[in-house]
Formats: C-alpha cells, structure tokens, sequence
C-alpha cells in the first residue's frame, strides 16, 4: 500500500544553528504552514524550537 501525499516526511532543523534534524511526518490538509515544535537539542543541552525545512 502506498504512502499517502497528504502525511509528507519533513525535516525539523533546530533553530539555534546547531545543525540538529529531527524527522516526522505532518498532516499538510490541517498544516499547510511550516511546522514548529519545541524538541530537545542534544548539542545546545536543551529544548528549543525546531522549524520544517524544505
């Protein structure tokens, strides 16, 4: 079965500049806009926003 287009994997990259990607799947019907979410950055040693790069 293939994979729907309307869940998209996208690349979180952390926004302090520490080059720290996470990788998820979004729901492009309920967020069309580029997603944020607070994950923890093992380089920086705490939470900070992660942005969707494209």
């Amino acid at each position: 079965m293939a994979r729907s287009t309307a869940r998209p994997v996208v690349k979180l990259k952390s926004t302090v500049g520490t080059g720290v990607t996470y990788v998820t799947r979004k729901n492009r019907l309920n967020d069309p806009d580029r997603l944020v979410l607070r994950k923890y950055d093992p380089v920086a040693g705490e939470h900070v926003p992660f942005r969707e790069e494209r």
